[in-house]
């Protein structure tokens, strides 16, 4: 029973030293990972950079021809707002209460159309002042001619006469100046209170700020305060152009621009310059530029915002992609790709500077491939090439070619 007992405790033994046997074999036979591979780095070369064939970066590297500078596409900020000689802005003259509206928002109307009666005591006034002052006429009148009756016969004086036609003149001039204040509200000949506000252009009503009942006041009027209704012609709008200051040559009354709106995708408008104003705004260093384009359809809106594009004359010099040009200090410049995978700092000098191009004047040659995207991360490789041997001190031994 020992023997027996001995013999089943030693097969399980065996069999773990033949485990572990192979277990050493295994982990001695397997291989260890190669080392990563170092990344190959650009060097710098004088004022050139050199990837190495390859270089995953380049892909990234976009480079765009500079091209001889004929004419150049220049987008201004502009706004539609009314055209003013074409709009009237109706306010109350005299204080009363709104008894009735004969217009509302949206709604053509004629010149001399009715758009709102009011019932106001202050008009009245000037009714009775006419109809006074047209008395006083007629009262002169008569007494003009007796006058004159007498000097025929030879009982009055000519000093009299004279003094009678005076006074008779000075009466009708009142009695005119009364019946023209209550005819340009609507008035007639009799004392009634009833003040009629008219439009004086044919348009559409785009605004009205009145409601039946309202108690209006004389002073309620003026910059700042909402018109009673405003009227005007849409067929025709004004355009306000933010101008650069060396854009004003090119916005000169009478020349043209097109009109691009976010809103009407797809759709240009053709406009034409008004007038240009003869200083800067301070806030904004632009200049104001007045344009009118048509708008029959009257697609376009008041207070549509839109992009003013201008064609402007170029002289000698290359456009470039202003992503392209960069700011150093006062000084502009490009990276310029010399051959495939080497770019160079090259500084420029610009003649104008846009939002999307730019024209440089001297420094750039035509054809000349100019770095348009991600320029940052090129001038970041420059840097850190050039830091490379001031935080390597063997660098220069080992690496003679390159220099910062």
């Amino acid at each position: 029973m020992q023997e027996t007992t001995v013999k089943n405790f030693a097969i399980p033994s065996a069999l773990s030293f033949l485990a572990l046997t192979a277990l050493c074999t295994l982990v001695a036979c397997t291989e260890a990972p190669p080392p990563p591979a170092a990344e190959v780095r650009p060097i710098i070369q004088g004022n050139q950079l050199r990837f190495p064939a390859g270089h995953p970066q380049l892909s990234l590297l976009k480079s765009t021809a500079a091209v001889q500078a004929t004419t150049l596409s220049v987008d201004l900020p502009a706004r539609l707002v009314w055209n003013e000689e074409r709009t009237q802005r109706i306010y109350a003259p005299f204080a009363g209460r709104v008894t009735q509206i004969r217009a509302d928002l949206g709604q053509t109307v004629v010149k001399g159309a009715n758009l709102v009666s009011v019932s106001s005591p202050e008009f009245g006034v000037a009714q009775a002042d006419a109809a006074k002052a047209m008395t006083d006429a007629k009262l002169t009148d008569k007494a003009l001619i007796r006058q004159k009756e007498l000097f025929d016969a030879g009982i009055a004086a000519r000093k009299d006469l004279e003094t009678a036609d005076a006074d008779a003149a000075r009466a009708h001039a009142e009695a005119d100046r009364a019946n023209a204040r209550t005819h340009l509200y609507g008035g007639g000949q009799q004392v009634n209170q009833q003040l009629t506000l008219m439009s004086e252009l044919n348009g559409v009503v785009v605004e009205r700020n009145v409601n039946p009942g309202q108690e209006l006041r004389s002073e309620q009027s003026g910059p700042g305060v909402p018109a009673l209704f405003v009227v005007t012609d849409p067929s025709q709008l004004w355009v306000q152009i933010d101008a650069k200051e060396a854009d004003v040559g090119t916005l000169k009354p009478g020349s043209s621009f097109d009109l691009l709106v976010p809103a009407l995708p797809g759709q240009v408008f053709k406009g034409k310059v008004l007038a240009a104003a003869d200083f800067i705004d301070p806030v904004t260093r632009t200049i104001k530029i007045r344009g009118a384009i048509a708008n029959p359809q009257r697609l376009l809106k008041a207070e549509m915002l839109g992009t003013a594009r201008i064609q402007r004359q170029l002289g000698q010099g290359v456009v470039v992609p202003a992503s392209g040009v960069f700011l150093r200090g006062t000084q502009h410049r490009v990276f310029v790709e010399t051959a495939p995978g080497t770019y160079e700092v090259r500084e420029v000098v610009l003649t104008y500077e846009g939002a999307k191009e730019s024209v440089v004047g001297s420094g750039l040659a035509v054809g000349e491939k100019v770095v348009s995207d991600n320029g940052l991360l090129l001038g970041r490789e420059f840097r850190m090439a050039a830091d490379l041997p001031k935080k390597n001190p063997m660098a220069e031994s080992e690496q003679p070619a390159v220099v910062k």
